[in-house]
Order: structure tokens, then C-alpha cells, then sequence
């Protein structure tokens, strides 16, 4: 039996798969239901990486008919709302966009009755030896382990019993919006969106924003500041404070922070360490942010799969050598350099350079 932690992305397709291959799983997952809160909004599946791993699980048609037309589009602006760079969704892209939540439910339906246990807010983990560990629940229960995966994030749980390496604030945070039914309550916003991704960029600071379904508008202000200023922000002044920060910017990007229909969220952004890799630990491994938490930059969601993939099917391949398994398939996650990537985007979309660094990366890669 494989004992999980956390039902993301890279938990659940690793439950799958090990499905797909007759190999028992169970997950537990913090979260009190499947719709205990919304899972976030779009993601472009990649063709070298999530794709495989969807492909695996058996789920490529099903993922397919999730896929939105017309959502790989992308426009790149300046502060004044001038478009810099534009790519329309030839179809050619290589990446198409779903709602993640579509596609979390996807695979949570492929998986057995009771595969995932809801209300599982994991306290602690111990090691017993022999490779055992005991997982301790908030409920006061606890279970022991054959073979423990830590899939459970950014401030994993499990991470602690293989590495030291804790998450650092990168200096700069989002503010999550959202704003419904843009075409007819937020016209403007949404004409600036376009069908796809929006990034209007300047150093420091920045607003990008994705076309979802149903006509929703779901923005991102990214903001250059230390953690003690999103701290003192209260909630009913999120929204002024953030905006006088982009004073001149065109109205029609703004729009997309002072117009949302909810309360702005802040996500401060975190990462691990470039190369973060440890010691092999018998009978647990890590795979998704819990391993390899980088800055966003499109790839976190699919190498989650990559991940969960990856190490179920060396699982599958290694039914009688598990710590055998675990060895293969943390060599090839550490030789990934997830982290390098999310730093390098960033600095290309909020460094002194901001947009032009970006425009011409984007140009590069096209040639």
C-alpha cells in the first residue's frame, strides 16, 4: 500500500497511475471535501511533460474534452495598456488551457471509492525504522506507512524527514482577483485581456490576468515588496493600497485589481532552494512543490504529474525493489532544475529590463 499526503494534481495522478497498474494507494487530504474551496484557474498543459503524465493515468481523451479553444492566445503590454507582443491560439501552441478545478475532478472520479480520505489534516510524521513511518492526524488518529509520498505542497509535512529545507519568501507577492462576466460588467478589462493571457509588465511590478470560462477574468498583480508590507495590508484596504502602487498605469489594466467582484487575495511567493535534492531516506519520497517549490512560471502543475507519473511507474517497474523504485526516480526528478527556470522567468517579467528582457526571450524562442 501506498500512502499519500495530499490530493493536488501530483498526488492524485500518482494514485492513479499506481491504479492503472493494480497497485493499491490511499491519499489523505487535509481539505474537508472535494468542493471545500476552489482549486484555482487555469492551466496550460504541457506537451513534454503533463500530457505524458495524463497519458499514463489513461486520461488523455477525458482531458481533452476539457480543453478551452482559444485560451493559448497571449498579449504582452506596457504600463500604458500599448500591446508590445501578441501570439493568437493558431492551435499550434502545444499547451492547451483547462480549469484546473475541471481537471482535479477528472482525476478524482478515475480513481476507486474511498481512494481519497477528506478531513486528513496531517499533524506530524515519525520514522519507526525499517523504512515504517506513523502519520499523525489532526482527529487525533494516525496510520503507519510501508511507503509514505509527500505530495502535500509548499509547507509539506513529509519534507522534514528527508530535508532540513524550508521555503524563502522571494520579495515579491501576488494579489489574486476576479472578475465575472467580463464582457458585459467589466467590458474594458475584458477587451484588454483578449481571448487568452494578458502580462502588462514594468520593472518591479506587474498585471497579468487569463480569460477563463464563462467569461470570468482572473487576474494576477504581482508587487515587489517585503513580506512586513503584504502583512500590514488589512482587508479592506488591500485593493487602495495595491492600486496606488501602479498610479499612471492605464485604467483599463487596473481595472482588472479595483474592479474584482471578490476581495483581493494575497499569495505570497515562496521558494526552495536551486537544486534542492537530499540524501536517499528509506521508504519515503516527495514529489510536486513538497520536492521542488520554484516561482510560478507554468510549469508547476505539470511536473507535479511529471512527478506522480514518473514515480508510479518506477513503482510498477520495480515491483519487488521499492527502495530501488524511489532511487530511479529521484535521480531523474534532481536532474530537473525547476527552480532556475520559475527565477530566470521572473526576472525576465519584473526585472529592470521588464517587458523588453521578456519580448525578446518570447522572440528568441519563435526563431
Amino acid at each position: 500500500m501506498v500512502t499519500i499526503v495530499g490530493a493536488g494534481l501530483g498526488g492524485l495522478v500518482l494514485a492513479r497511475v499506481l491504479h492503472v497498474h493494480g497497485i493499491p494507494a490511499v491519499v489523505y487530504e487535509a481539505e474537508a471535501s472535494a468542493d471545500a474551496r476552489a482549486q484555482g484557474g487555469m492551466l496550460d498543459i504541457h506537451a513534454e511533460d503533463g500530457q505524458p503524465a495524463l497519458e499514463a493515468a489513461g486520461l488523455t481523451e477525458g482531458f481533452r474534452a476539457l480543453v478551452l479553444e482559444g485560451r493559448e492566445a497571449m498579449r504582452v503590454l506596457d504600463a500604458h495598456g500599448t500591446v508590445l507582443l501578441e501570439e493568437p491560439d493558431d492551435g499550434s501552441g502545444g499547451r492547451p488551457e483547462v480549469q484546473r478545478a475541471d481537471l482535479r475532478r477528472l482525476l478524482l472520479d478515475a480513481l476507486p471509492p474511498d481512494t481519497v480520505r477528506w478531513g486528513h489534516k496531517v499533524t506530524g510524521v515519525r520514522p519507526l525504522g525499517d523504512g515504517r513511518h506513523e502519520v499523525s492526524f489532526a482527529d487525533g488518529t494516525s496510520v503507519t506507512t510501508d511507503l509514505l509520498v509527500g505530495a502535500d505542497g509548499a509547507w509539506s509535512k513529509v519534507r522534514p524527514l528527508v530535508s532540513a529545507a524550508r521555503p524563502t519568501y522571494v520579495g515579491h507577492s501576488y494579489v489574486e482577483t476576479w472578475l465575472y462576466d467580463g464582457d458585459t460588467r467589466h467590458p474594458e478589462a475584458a477587451a484588454v485581456v483578449g481571448g487568452g493571457a494578458l502580462m502588462a509588465l514594468a520593472p518591479g511590478q506587474g498585471i497579468s490576468a487569463h480569460r477563463e470560462s464563462g467569461g470570468t477574468l482572473h487576474g494576477y498583480v504581482a508587487l515587489t515588496r517585503p513580506l512586513a508590507w503584504f502583512d500590514a495590508l488589512e482587508p479592506e484596504t488591500i485593493t487602495a493600497r495595491v492600486a496606488a502602487e501602479f498610479d499612471g498605469w492605464a485604467p483599463e489594466l487596473t481595472a482588472l485589481l479595483t474592479e474584482s467582484d471578490v476581495p483581493p487575495v494575497v499569495r505570497r511567493l515562496h521558494t526552495l532552494p536551486v537544486g534542492h535534492r537530499w540524501e536517499r531516506v528509506p521508504g519515503v519520497t516527495l514529489v510536486g512543490d513538497a520536492a521542488h517549490l520554484a516561482l510560478p512560471n507554468g510549469d508547476g502543475a505539470n511536473l507535479a504529474m511529471q512527478d506522480g507519473a514518473e514515480l508510479a511507474l518506477a513503482l510498477a517497474a520495480h515491483p519487488d525493489d521499492v527502495e530501488a523504485a524511489l532511487a530511479t526516480f529521484e535521480q531523474a526528478m534532481f536532474a530537473r532544475d525547476e527552480a532556475a527556470d520559475g527565477a530566470q522567468l521572473h526576472e525576465l517579467m519584473y526585472g529592470e529590463d521588464a517587458p523588453h528582457g521578456l519580448i525578446r526571450w518570447f522572440e528568441a524562442m519563435a526563431s
